[in-house]
């Protein structure tokens, strides 16, 4: 995957978030934190939000196919 897919998948997951109301009040989601996690092995970017009205957190999962498994771990260990 090269970086330009990458950003392309990143982009998507931001506008998955944009186009997701809160579930509480209706606003809007802002993006607090992202990072990279392993479930069973399988590589997740989780991105912790806030909304930008009420507060509510929430926190949206996407699978993450540019980490592979070689150096997923080596990822995960630069974003934190």
């Amino acid at each position: 995957m090269t970086i330009r897919d990458i950003m392309k998948y990143i982009e998507s997951e931001y506008k998955v978030i944009n186009q997701t109301p809160c579930e509480v009040c209706g606003g809007e989601y802002l993006t607090e934190d992202l990072d990279i996690t392993l479930v069973d092995g399988v590589p997740f970017d989780v991105c912790d939000c806030v909304c930008a009205s009420c507060g509510y957190i929430k926190s949206f999962m996407f699978t993450a196919p540019f980490v592979e498994e070689d150096n997923g771990l080596e990822i995960i260990k630069r974003m934190n």
